[in-house]
């Protein structure tokens, strides 16, 4: 089969996966917004509960797919062809549990959902086709249509696909379908309703100012150890909490009523997503100096125990928070700082670059690029190789 015919098919496989999965990231995200509704008007009644909605989880993994619960792992491990398939069951089981997770107060994400969803789907679909590295490169094709799906950012999604399993090494063979992928997964879930996050940043600094560029490496670095220390404690916490409670029933049911005490005496604010505190750092809310630090030990307590979500939201509201603090210290623009914050803690913590960058542009409309540049080149630089995917390989070791 020549070139052109393999494009064609590629072309035509990633647009059919991410149709579908544009539809299924609108029910994942669009059942998120309404049980977070749910969760905010009757906060008291459900956080209680939230140790025997862990309880729930674990059953259901163990019931019905035990190997699902490596997540995101799996997908890494399948595009490294360290594995052959990904449980289809993993679908309806990430996608149940990470709703149960914020119908009772967990505090978690939504990203590695989607992108759970968009590889097993594509990687599942891709054995019925025959193309060269079909099945490594239609899971990335996959990651990118459920990135893209969700957050509605395509070019987020396809670098992110694209660099993000191996540090260093861009697959640049997956660029065509993935692109193909992201678009069509974005445009399938705009058009179905699911609405995307952006904010048009006007404020600016002077980049010709040598002391304004010292800052913004400064911001860098500072956004980079925030990100490391998230993808760190997360990993520590993971191990110390498997050392100490072997069981996941005890574990899981254990440790969350403490987190309960915690969501209930600050009164929700560290539940969910984290959009309350994105939307305070954008808006002129108020933002603590402490929100960015509360929000990351509920977020990898959450996770480190065993419910289900995401990482990257948090990670952008734990971003946004820290920049308005960052902001009022070093006495520059609030919006700016808290875009800032939003992108370069992402790059550290994912251990990526090209796609925190295109974030700026797809999320925060563009201007100011060589100030976003250089503050995630910097956090970038200065997260060690640590990531949030412990499955992640660096090309240089």
């Amino acid at each position: 089969m020549n070139k052109k015919a393999d494009l064609i098919k590629y072309g035509v496989f990633s647009l059919i996966i991410g149709v579908v999965v544009g539809i299924i990231d609108t029910i994942f995200g669009k059942g998120l917004i309404l049980i977070s509704e749910i969760r905010n008007d009757y906060f008291w009644y459900l956080v209680p509960f939230l140790p025997i909605a862990g309880l729930l989880i674990t059953w259901a993994y163990h019931h019905f797919n035990e190997l699902s619960l490596k997540g995101m792992t799996l997908v890494f491990e399948t595009g490294q062809q360290k594995r052959d398939t990904i449980p289809l069951m993993l679908v309806p089981l990430v996608m149940v549990c990470t709703w149960i997770t914020h119908l009772f107060g967990g505090s978690a994400g939504r990203e590695g959902v989607a992108v759970q969803i968009g590889a097993t789907l594509s990687h599942y679909f891709s054995r019925y086709f025959h193309f060269p590295k079909n099945g490594k490169v239609l899971l990335i094709t996959g990651m990118a249509a459920g990135f893209g799906g969700l957050f509605q950012t395509p070019l987020v999604a396809l670098f992110f696909a694209i660099e993000v399993m191996i540090v260093g090494k861009i697959d640049y063979e997956a660029l065509f379908p993935a692109f193909i992928g992201a678009f069509s997964g974005s445009y399938t879930s705009h058009f179905l309703g699911l609405e995307k996050f952006s904010v048009k940043i006007t404020q600016t600094i002077n980049t010709n100012d040598f002391k304004n560029i010292f800052l913004m490496i400064i911001l860098g670095i500072l956004f980079g150890f925030v990100g490391k220390l998230f993808s760190l404690s997360l990993a520590k916490l993971k191990d110390i909490f498997k050392n100490q409670f072997e069981n996941p029933y005890k574990r899981i049911g254990l440790i969350s009523i403490f987190l309960v005490v915690g969501l209930i005496l600050f009164k929700g604010r560290y539940s969910g997503l984290g959009t309350n505190l994105i939307d305070l750092s954008f808006y002129q809310g108020t933002i603590q100096n402490y929100d960015w630090l509360l929000k990351l030990v509920f977020t990898i307590v959450t996770l480190a125990i065993g419910f289900q979500g995401g990482e990257v939201t948090p990670l952008f509201s734990i971003g946004a928070s820290f920049g308005v603090v960052l902001a009022f210290i070093f006495h520059l623009p609030i919006e700016l700082c808290a875009a800032l914050g939003y992108v370069a803690v992402f790059a550290s913590a994912t251990n990526t670059l090209l796609a925190p960058i295109m974030m700026a542009i797809e999320v925060f409309g563009g201007s100011n690029m060589m100030i976003f540049v250089i503050v995630c080149i910097f956090a970038y630089l200065v997260n060690g190789n640590q990531s949030i995917y412990g499955a992640q390989i660096n090309h240089f070791d």
